[in-house]
Protein backbone atom coordinates (compact mmCIF):
# COMPACT_ATOMS: atom_id res chain seq x y z
CA UNK A 1 0.00 0.00 0.00
CA UNK A 2 1.27 3.61 -1.16
CA UNK A 3 2.28 4.87 2.88
CA UNK A 4 0.36 7.55 2.96
CA UNK A 5 -2.68 6.65 1.93
CA UNK A 6 -5.94 8.02 3.31
CA UNK A 7 -8.37 5.63 5.03
CA UNK A 8 -10.96 7.41 4.91
CA UNK A 9 -11.07 6.60 1.21
CA UNK A 10 -13.21 3.60 2.68
CA UNK A 11 -16.02 6.40 3.35
CA UNK A 12 -16.12 7.28 -0.25
CA UNK A 13 -18.28 6.42 -3.93
CA UNK A 14 -16.88 6.17 -7.11
CA UNK A 15 -19.02 7.00 -10.23
CA UNK A 16 -17.79 5.32 -13.19
CA UNK A 17 -18.84 6.97 -16.72
CA UNK A 18 -18.37 5.99 -20.67
CA UNK A 19 -19.45 9.27 -22.17
CA UNK A 20 -20.07 7.79 -25.21
CA UNK A 21 -22.77 5.77 -24.26
CA UNK A 22 -24.04 7.78 -21.46
CA UNK A 23 -25.93 9.82 -23.78
CA UNK A 24 -27.48 10.44 -26.72
CA UNK A 25 -25.29 13.30 -27.71
CA UNK A 26 -21.92 11.11 -25.93
CA UNK A 27 -20.42 14.37 -25.28
CA UNK A 28 -18.47 15.59 -22.06
CA UNK A 29 -21.19 18.79 -21.67
CA UNK A 30 -24.33 16.03 -21.49
CA UNK A 31 -22.48 14.77 -18.74
CA UNK A 32 -21.94 18.07 -17.07
CA UNK A 33 -25.64 18.44 -17.36
CA UNK A 34 -26.33 15.24 -15.17
CA UNK A 35 -24.06 15.55 -12.41
CA UNK A 36 -26.93 17.07 -9.66
CA UNK A 37 -28.49 13.86 -10.22
CA UNK A 38 -24.88 11.90 -9.89
CA UNK A 39 -24.25 13.91 -7.02
CA UNK A 40 -27.73 12.84 -5.02
CA UNK A 41 -26.39 9.63 -5.22
CA UNK A 42 -23.63 10.01 -2.89
CA UNK A 43 -21.15 10.15 -5.21
CA UNK A 44 -17.25 12.15 -3.99
CA UNK A 45 -15.36 10.91 -7.34
CA UNK A 46 -16.09 10.80 -10.91
CA UNK A 47 -14.39 8.58 -12.73
CA UNK A 48 -14.28 9.41 -16.30
CA UNK A 49 -13.27 6.23 -18.83
CA UNK A 50 -10.32 6.96 -21.45
CA UNK A 51 -11.25 10.55 -22.59
CA UNK A 52 -8.84 10.59 -26.03
CA UNK A 53 -8.81 10.14 -29.00
CA UNK A 54 -9.29 6.46 -30.17
CA UNK A 55 -7.16 4.93 -33.00
CA UNK A 56 -8.75 4.18 -36.61
CA UNK A 57 -6.16 1.43 -37.80
CA UNK A 58 -7.39 -2.32 -36.65
CA UNK A 59 -10.81 -1.14 -34.48
CA UNK A 60 -13.15 -3.14 -33.00
CA UNK A 61 -16.97 -2.52 -33.94
CA UNK A 62 -17.79 0.68 -35.60
CA UNK A 63 -16.11 3.51 -33.33
CA UNK A 64 -12.87 1.02 -31.61
CA UNK A 65 -12.69 0.30 -28.30
CA UNK A 66 -11.79 3.59 -25.81
CA UNK A 67 -8.71 1.79 -24.49
CA UNK A 68 -6.68 1.89 -28.05
CA UNK A 69 -5.59 5.24 -27.60
CA UNK A 70 -3.98 7.34 -30.09
CA UNK A 71 -2.93 10.70 -28.29
CA UNK A 72 -2.45 10.23 -24.42
CA UNK A 73 -2.12 14.35 -24.43
CA UNK A 74 -5.16 14.91 -26.61
CA UNK A 75 -9.25 14.83 -25.92
CA UNK A 76 -11.80 12.56 -27.86
CA UNK A 77 -13.07 15.13 -30.52
CA UNK A 78 -16.69 13.12 -30.10
CA UNK A 79 -16.88 13.87 -26.97
CA UNK A 80 -15.65 17.45 -26.95
CA UNK A 81 -13.06 20.42 -26.95
CA UNK A 82 -10.36 20.47 -24.46
CA UNK A 83 -12.47 23.29 -23.15
CA UNK A 84 -15.15 21.32 -22.76
CA UNK A 85 -13.23 18.63 -21.15
CA UNK A 86 -11.95 21.59 -18.63
CA UNK A 87 -15.15 22.49 -17.90
CA UNK A 88 -16.58 19.51 -16.98
CA UNK A 89 -13.97 19.09 -14.47
CA UNK A 90 -14.52 22.41 -13.01
CA UNK A 91 -18.09 21.64 -12.82
CA UNK A 92 -17.69 18.48 -10.81
CA UNK A 93 -15.23 20.28 -8.78
CA UNK A 94 -17.96 23.00 -8.21
CA UNK A 95 -19.81 20.23 -7.07
CA UNK A 96 -17.90 19.10 -4.44
CA UNK A 97 -16.83 15.81 -5.98
CA UNK A 98 -13.31 14.26 -7.32
CA UNK A 99 -12.44 13.31 -10.81
CA UNK A 100 -10.28 10.91 -11.88
CA UNK A 101 -9.40 9.73 -15.37
CA UNK A 102 -8.40 6.45 -17.03
CA UNK A 103 -4.49 5.68 -17.71
CA UNK A 104 -4.33 3.39 -20.33
CA UNK A 105 0.28 3.01 -20.29
CA UNK A 106 -0.11 -0.77 -20.96
CA UNK A 107 -0.33 -0.13 -25.21
CA UNK A 108 -1.84 2.11 -27.93
CA UNK A 109 -3.67 1.96 -30.81
CA UNK A 110 -1.74 1.08 -34.01
CA UNK A 111 -1.61 3.88 -35.63
CA UNK A 112 -0.58 6.17 -32.22
CA UNK A 113 1.26 9.43 -32.00
CA UNK A 114 4.05 7.16 -30.40
CA UNK A 115 3.76 4.45 -32.80
CA UNK A 116 4.35 7.45 -35.52
CA UNK A 117 7.07 9.52 -33.81
CA UNK A 118 8.74 6.68 -31.42
CA UNK A 119 8.50 3.33 -32.68
CA UNK A 120 11.49 2.31 -31.05
CA UNK A 121 9.32 2.02 -27.76
CA UNK A 122 7.23 -0.49 -28.49
CA UNK A 123 6.95 -4.49 -28.26
CA UNK A 124 8.35 -6.27 -31.56
CA UNK A 125 7.46 -9.72 -32.44
CA UNK A 126 10.07 -12.31 -33.76
CA UNK A 127 9.59 -11.41 -37.30
CA UNK A 128 9.95 -7.16 -36.15
CA UNK A 129 6.53 -6.41 -36.62
CA UNK A 130 4.54 -4.46 -33.92
CA UNK A 131 2.28 -6.76 -31.68
CA UNK A 132 0.85 -7.66 -28.01
CA UNK A 133 1.22 -10.16 -25.61
CA UNK A 134 -2.63 -10.93 -25.28
CA UNK A 135 -4.35 -12.30 -28.09
CA UNK A 136 -7.47 -11.00 -27.90
CA UNK A 137 -5.96 -6.96 -27.57
CA UNK A 138 -5.88 -7.63 -31.64
CA UNK A 139 -6.83 -3.73 -31.85
CA UNK A 140 -3.52 -2.06 -29.89
CA UNK A 141 0.30 -3.02 -29.71
CA UNK A 142 2.00 -2.93 -26.82
CA UNK A 143 4.99 -0.29 -25.14
CA UNK A 144 8.30 -1.95 -23.83
CA UNK A 145 9.12 -0.29 -20.72
CA UNK A 146 12.62 -1.67 -21.21
CA UNK A 147 13.24 -0.04 -24.32
CA UNK A 148 13.95 3.65 -22.88
CA UNK A 149 13.74 5.54 -19.49
CA UNK A 150 12.71 8.25 -22.70
CA UNK A 151 9.25 6.52 -22.76
CA UNK A 152 8.68 6.87 -18.64
CA UNK A 153 9.72 10.30 -19.10
CA UNK A 154 7.38 10.75 -21.94
CA UNK A 155 4.35 9.16 -20.00
CA UNK A 156 5.23 10.97 -16.75
CA UNK A 157 5.39 14.35 -18.50
CA UNK A 158 1.92 13.83 -19.46
CA UNK A 159 0.62 12.34 -16.32
CA UNK A 160 1.87 15.89 -14.57
CA UNK A 161 -0.21 17.79 -17.22
CA UNK A 162 -3.33 16.38 -16.84
CA UNK A 163 -2.59 16.06 -13.02
CA UNK A 164 -2.73 19.78 -12.78
CA UNK A 165 -6.23 19.00 -14.22
CA UNK A 166 -7.93 16.18 -12.34
CA UNK A 167 -7.51 14.43 -8.94
CA UNK A 168 -6.15 11.10 -9.72
CA UNK A 169 -5.77 8.40 -12.26
CA UNK A 170 -7.66 4.97 -12.68
CA UNK A 171 -4.78 3.42 -14.71
CA UNK A 172 -5.38 0.20 -17.07
CA UNK A 173 -4.10 -3.05 -15.71
CA UNK A 174 -1.59 -1.86 -13.70
CA UNK A 175 0.26 -4.71 -13.30
CA UNK A 176 1.15 -5.12 -16.73
CA UNK A 177 3.03 -1.85 -16.26
CA UNK A 178 6.31 -2.18 -14.31
CA UNK A 179 6.28 -1.52 -10.60
CA UNK A 180 9.11 0.65 -10.70
CA UNK A 181 7.71 3.03 -13.44
CA UNK A 182 4.20 3.44 -10.83
CA UNK A 183 6.62 3.71 -7.91
CA UNK A 184 8.33 6.76 -10.09
CA UNK A 185 5.15 8.48 -11.56
CA UNK A 186 4.20 8.67 -8.36
CA UNK A 187 6.84 10.34 -6.83
CA UNK A 188 6.78 12.98 -10.06
CA UNK A 189 3.37 13.46 -9.91
CA UNK A 190 3.62 14.41 -6.62
CA UNK A 191 5.34 17.32 -6.97
CA UNK A 192 2.55 18.90 -9.17
CA UNK A 193 -0.47 17.41 -7.09
CA UNK A 194 0.38 16.21 -3.83
CA UNK A 195 -3.21 14.66 -2.95
CA UNK A 196 -3.36 12.97 -6.78
CA UNK A 197 -5.29 9.69 -6.18
CA UNK A 198 -3.79 6.45 -7.43
CA UNK A 199 -6.43 3.43 -8.46
CA UNK A 200 -5.24 0.06 -9.86
CA UNK A 201 -7.27 -1.84 -11.94
CA UNK A 202 -5.28 -5.04 -10.57
CA UNK A 203 -6.16 -8.43 -12.30
CA UNK A 204 -6.85 -11.95 -11.83
CA UNK A 205 -4.89 -14.42 -10.26
CA UNK A 206 -5.19 -16.86 -13.30
CA UNK A 207 -4.14 -14.29 -15.76
CA UNK A 208 -1.53 -13.13 -13.20
CA UNK A 209 -0.03 -16.62 -13.14
CA UNK A 210 -0.53 -16.73 -16.80
CA UNK A 211 1.86 -13.42 -17.66
CA UNK A 212 4.31 -15.40 -15.06
CA UNK A 213 4.49 -18.72 -17.08
CA UNK A 214 5.05 -16.57 -20.66
CA UNK A 215 7.93 -14.72 -18.36
CA UNK A 216 5.91 -11.59 -18.53
CA UNK A 217 5.88 -8.58 -15.62
CA UNK A 218 2.45 -9.35 -14.16
CA UNK A 219 2.60 -7.45 -10.56
CA UNK A 220 0.22 -8.99 -7.20
CA UNK A 221 -1.96 -7.34 -5.39
CA UNK A 222 0.71 -6.92 -2.69
CA UNK A 223 3.44 -5.61 -4.99
CA UNK A 224 0.80 -2.73 -6.60
CA UNK A 225 -0.10 -1.49 -3.02
CA UNK A 226 2.94 0.13 -2.76
CA UNK A 227 2.27 2.31 -5.30
CA UNK A 228 -1.34 2.48 -5.27
CA UNK A 229 -4.09 4.10 -3.04
CA UNK A 230 -6.90 1.40 -4.38
CA UNK A 231 -7.01 -1.74 -6.50
CA UNK A 232 -9.51 -3.37 -7.62
CA UNK A 233 -11.28 -6.59 -5.92
CA UNK A 234 -10.22 -8.93 -9.16
CA UNK A 235 -8.40 -11.22 -6.54
CA UNK A 236 -11.88 -12.52 -5.36
CA UNK A 237 -14.11 -11.41 -7.98
CA UNK A 238 -14.19 -14.59 -9.22
CA UNK A 239 -14.92 -15.98 -6.45
CA UNK A 240 -18.12 -13.84 -5.76
CA UNK A 241 -18.98 -14.51 -9.18
CA UNK A 242 -18.90 -18.34 -9.26
CA UNK A 243 -20.95 -17.59 -5.08
CA UNK A 244 -23.90 -16.08 -7.31
CA UNK A 245 -23.63 -18.83 -10.05
CA UNK A 246 -23.34 -22.03 -7.72
CA UNK A 247 -20.34 -23.19 -9.14
CA UNK A 248 -18.69 -21.91 -5.74
CA UNK A 249 -20.07 -21.62 -2.46
CA UNK A 250 -20.76 -18.64 -0.40
CA UNK A 251 -18.85 -19.86 2.44
CA UNK A 252 -15.39 -20.14 0.09
CA UNK A 253 -16.14 -16.66 -1.45
CA UNK A 254 -16.46 -14.83 2.02
CA UNK A 255 -13.30 -16.68 3.15
CA UNK A 256 -11.61 -15.04 0.40
CA UNK A 257 -13.31 -11.80 1.93
CA UNK A 258 -11.63 -12.33 5.54
CA UNK A 259 -7.69 -13.40 3.90
CA UNK A 260 -7.64 -9.79 2.42
CA UNK A 261 -7.54 -8.56 6.26
CA UNK A 262 -4.45 -10.34 6.57
CA UNK A 263 -2.56 -10.62 3.19
CA UNK A 264 -2.62 -6.34 2.90
CA UNK A 265 -1.32 -3.76 4.84
CA UNK A 266 -3.38 -1.88 7.66
CA UNK A 267 -4.30 0.94 5.31
CA UNK A 268 -5.13 -1.26 2.32
CA UNK A 269 -8.27 0.19 0.09
CA UNK A 270 -10.19 -2.41 -1.74
CA UNK A 271 -12.83 -0.92 -4.84
CA UNK A 272 -15.90 -2.48 -4.00
CA UNK A 273 -18.34 -2.98 -7.05
CA UNK A 274 -20.61 -5.63 -8.29
CA UNK A 275 -20.05 -4.54 -11.66
CA UNK A 276 -17.74 -2.24 -14.00
CA UNK A 277 -17.08 -2.00 -18.24
CA UNK A 278 -15.62 -5.30 -17.92
CA UNK A 279 -18.00 -7.37 -16.19
CA UNK A 280 -21.94 -8.34 -16.68
CA UNK A 281 -24.38 -5.95 -15.23
CA UNK A 282 -25.50 -7.02 -11.41
CA UNK A 283 -29.34 -6.92 -12.70
CA UNK A 284 -28.36 -9.49 -15.04
CA UNK A 285 -26.78 -11.91 -12.79
CA UNK A 286 -28.95 -10.91 -9.88
CA UNK A 287 -32.30 -10.55 -11.50
CA UNK A 288 -33.81 -11.00 -7.72
CA UNK A 289 -34.97 -6.91 -6.88
CA UNK A 290 -34.49 -8.19 -2.91
CA UNK A 291 -31.37 -9.81 -3.92
CA UNK A 292 -29.89 -7.46 -5.51
CA UNK A 293 -30.62 -4.93 -3.03
CA UNK A 294 -28.90 -7.23 -0.37
CA UNK A 295 -25.94 -7.39 -2.29
CA UNK A 296 -26.00 -3.61 -3.22
CA UNK A 297 -26.16 -2.97 0.57
CA UNK A 298 -23.61 -5.79 1.11
CA UNK A 299 -20.70 -3.81 -1.22
CA UNK A 300 -21.39 -0.88 0.27
CA UNK A 301 -21.15 -2.42 3.62
CA UNK A 302 -17.64 -4.02 2.74
CA UNK A 303 -13.99 -2.39 4.24
CA UNK A 304 -13.17 -0.26 0.75
CA UNK A 305 -14.89 2.42 -1.34
CA UNK A 306 -17.27 1.62 -3.51
CA UNK A 307 -17.96 1.98 -7.35
CA UNK A 308 -20.81 2.33 -9.17
CA UNK A 309 -21.20 1.79 -12.86
CA UNK A 310 -23.12 4.31 -15.00
CA UNK A 311 -26.86 3.07 -15.58
CA UNK A 312 -26.49 0.40 -12.06
CA UNK A 313 -28.73 2.91 -10.31
CA UNK A 314 -31.19 2.16 -13.04
CA UNK A 315 -30.79 -1.35 -13.11
CA UNK A 316 -29.67 -1.61 -16.45
CA UNK A 317 -29.12 -5.21 -17.60
CA UNK A 318 -27.60 -4.37 -20.83
CA UNK A 319 -23.60 -3.95 -20.74
CA UNK A 320 -23.25 -0.98 -22.94
CA UNK A 321 -21.10 -2.01 -25.90
CA UNK A 322 -16.99 -0.53 -25.40
CA UNK A 323 -16.77 -0.74 -29.48
CA UNK A 324 -20.23 0.94 -30.87
CA UNK A 325 -22.23 3.34 -29.82
CA UNK A 326 -24.69 2.26 -27.40
CA UNK A 327 -26.75 4.02 -25.36
CA UNK A 328 -27.30 3.55 -22.18
CA UNK A 329 -31.79 3.25 -21.38
CA UNK A 330 -31.89 5.32 -18.36
CA UNK A 331 -36.39 3.91 -18.66
CA UNK A 332 -35.79 1.28 -17.18
CA UNK A 333 -38.66 1.80 -14.50
CA UNK A 334 -36.44 0.50 -11.88
CA UNK A 335 -34.27 2.99 -9.29
CA UNK A 336 -32.45 2.26 -6.55
CA UNK A 337 -30.93 5.69 -6.13
CA UNK A 338 -32.97 5.89 -2.75
CA UNK A 339 -31.11 2.81 -1.61
CA UNK A 340 -27.91 4.07 -2.57
CA UNK A 341 -28.08 7.76 -1.07
CA UNK A 342 -28.96 5.85 2.55
CA UNK A 343 -26.36 3.31 2.05
CA UNK A 344 -23.69 6.55 1.24
CA UNK A 345 -25.17 7.83 4.52
CA UNK A 346 -24.47 4.86 6.47
CA UNK A 347 -20.75 4.45 4.73
CA UNK A 348 -20.09 7.88 6.51
CA UNK A 349 -20.10 5.71 9.70
CA UNK A 350 -16.56 6.32 11.64
CA UNK A 351 -16.60 2.50 11.78
CA UNK A 352 -16.44 1.55 8.15
CA UNK A 353 -13.42 3.80 7.79
CA UNK A 354 -11.18 1.78 10.80
CA UNK A 355 -12.43 -1.72 12.39
CA UNK A 356 -11.68 -5.10 12.70
CA UNK A 357 -14.19 -6.40 9.74
CA UNK A 358 -14.75 -9.89 9.21
CA UNK A 359 -17.48 -11.97 7.49
CA UNK A 360 -19.51 -15.36 7.57
CA UNK A 361 -21.96 -17.57 5.95
CA UNK A 362 -25.13 -18.20 8.89
CA UNK A 363 -27.36 -20.56 6.76
CA UNK A 364 -30.38 -19.76 4.36
CA UNK A 365 -27.57 -18.16 2.26
CA UNK A 366 -27.55 -15.06 4.41
CA UNK A 367 -24.05 -12.90 5.07
CA UNK A 368 -23.12 -11.95 8.57
CA UNK A 369 -20.60 -9.02 8.44
CA UNK A 370 -19.27 -6.88 11.37
CA UNK A 371 -16.80 -3.94 11.59
CA UNK A 372 -15.95 -3.32 15.58
CA UNK A 373 -13.76 -1.59 17.19
CA UNK A 374 -13.80 -1.06 21.03
CA UNK A 375 -17.37 -1.65 22.69
CA UNK A 376 -18.54 -0.19 19.37
CA UNK A 377 -19.96 -2.81 16.17
CA UNK A 378 -22.12 -2.10 13.22
CA UNK A 379 -23.21 -5.76 11.86
CA UNK A 380 -24.89 -6.47 8.72
CA UNK A 381 -27.21 -8.96 7.79
CA UNK A 382 -27.35 -10.03 4.07
CA UNK A 383 -30.09 -12.01 2.23
CA UNK A 384 -27.83 -13.46 -0.53
CA UNK A 385 -31.19 -14.86 -2.27
CA UNK A 386 -33.75 -12.33 -0.61
CA UNK A 387 -35.40 -14.66 0.68
CA UNK A 388 -37.15 -14.07 4.12
CA UNK A 389 -36.06 -16.35 6.84
CA UNK A 390 -34.58 -16.84 10.93
CA UNK A 391 -31.62 -16.66 11.96
CA UNK A 392 -29.18 -17.06 14.53
CA UNK A 393 -26.74 -14.44 14.14
CA UNK A 394 -24.04 -13.03 17.10
CA UNK A 395 -26.34 -9.76 18.33
CA UNK A 396 -27.39 -9.52 21.75
CA UNK A 397 -31.19 -9.94 22.70
CA UNK A 398 -33.50 -6.62 22.20
CA UNK A 399 -34.88 -4.38 20.00
CA UNK A 400 -32.39 -2.60 16.96
CA UNK A 401 -33.45 0.22 14.36
CA UNK A 402 -32.21 -1.07 10.98
CA UNK A 403 -30.29 1.86 9.36
CA UNK A 404 -31.25 1.32 5.71
CA UNK A 405 -35.10 1.46 6.22
CA UNK A 406 -36.36 2.50 10.19
CA UNK A 407 -37.38 -0.63 10.59
CA UNK A 408 -37.22 -2.07 14.03
CA UNK A 409 -35.29 -5.39 13.97
CA UNK A 410 -35.63 -7.92 17.13
CA UNK A 411 -33.05 -10.14 18.26
CA UNK A 412 -34.59 -12.99 20.93
CA UNK A 413 -32.54 -15.97 22.29
CA UNK A 414 -30.23 -15.28 19.67
CA UNK A 415 -32.23 -15.12 16.86
CA UNK A 416 -33.37 -12.30 14.36
CA UNK A 417 -35.64 -13.23 11.61
CA UNK A 418 -35.23 -11.48 8.34
CA UNK A 419 -38.04 -10.39 5.88
CA UNK A 420 -35.67 -10.75 2.42
CA UNK A 421 -34.38 -7.17 2.94
CA UNK A 422 -30.71 -5.83 4.03
CA UNK A 423 -30.37 -4.78 7.37
CA UNK A 424 -27.55 -3.07 9.37
CA UNK A 425 -27.99 -2.27 12.59
CA UNK A 426 -25.54 -0.86 15.43
CA UNK A 427 -24.81 -2.39 18.65
CA UNK A 428 -23.09 -0.66 21.77
CA UNK A 429 -21.93 -3.24 24.08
Amino acid sequence: MALHTDITLRNKVIYSIFVRNYSKEGTFQKVQEDLDRIKSLGVDIIWLMPIHPVGKKHRKGSLGSPYAISDYRAVNPEFGTMEDFKALVDAIHDKGMKCIIDVVYNHTSPDSWLQANHPEWFYRKADGSFGNHVGDWWDVIDLDYNASHDLWDYQIETLQMWAKMVDGFRCDVAPLVPLQFWLEARRRVAEVNPDCLWLSESVEPEFIRYLRSEGLWASSDSEIFQAFDMAYDYNIFGDFTKALTGEGTLTAYLDKVNGQESIYPANYVKLRCLENHDRARAAAIIPDERALRNWTAYMYFLKGITMIYNGQEVCCEARPSLFDKDTIVWNTGKDLSALLRKLYEIKQDPLLTDSAFEVKELGNDVIWAEHRKGKARLVGLFASKGQPCVVRANVPDGRYVNLIDGKVVVAEQGLVTMAGEPVIIRIEA
